[in-house]
């Protein structure tokens, strides 16, 4: 039997686990799969926990074989989106079981490694980003400021 190198197995873990946590069942007569993320958070807290510690771990599992920044940046934005969203009770369960963040992610590192695609610097993702973060923070000063000059 040949030795499977590292990267390789990797790979297939990552196939398995995104499969596992997004796509593992389906609903009898019909195309709507879903997984075990899902499932896992429709648990308060603990199961939203869980389910980005697993995608925390695939994310490991991309950079420890050499992915792009950029690539990190968007599966990262994924897993925060899925994770942010889901954190809602009953509507972030519903978001969980359609965005599949997982999944996505693994498209994501097919088109990296297979097709080239995805290269370069973090920054593309990362810097519109933090303008909207600043934005966003300058709102809610800027509301919290109207606030107290209406209340006082």
């Amino acid at each position: 039997m040949a030795k499977q190198i590292p990267q390789q197995r990797d790979f297939k873990q990552l196939d398995w686990i995104a499969k596992l946590m997004d796509a593992q069942f389906s609903i009898p007569g019909t195309n709507f799969r879903f997984g075990l993320d899902g499932i896992i958070g429709l648990i308060p807290g603990a199961g939203d926990l869980s389910t980005f510690a697993v995608s925390g771990y695939l994310l490991t599992i991309m950079a420890r074989n050499g992915a792009s920044g950029f690539l990190l940046a968007r599966m990262v934005l994924n897993v925060l989106v899925d994770a942010i969203v889901g954190m809602i009770p009953i509507l972030g369960d519903l978001f969980d079981i359609a965005f599949k963040a997982n999944m996505r992610n693994l498209k994501l590192m097919k088109e990296h490694y297979v097709e080239g695609r995805h290269r370069g610097g973090a920054w593309k993702i990362v810097a519109p980003i933090l303008i909207i973060l600043f934005l966003l923070i300058v709102a809610i000063i800027w509301a919290g400021y109207k606030l107290l000059v209406w209340l006082f």
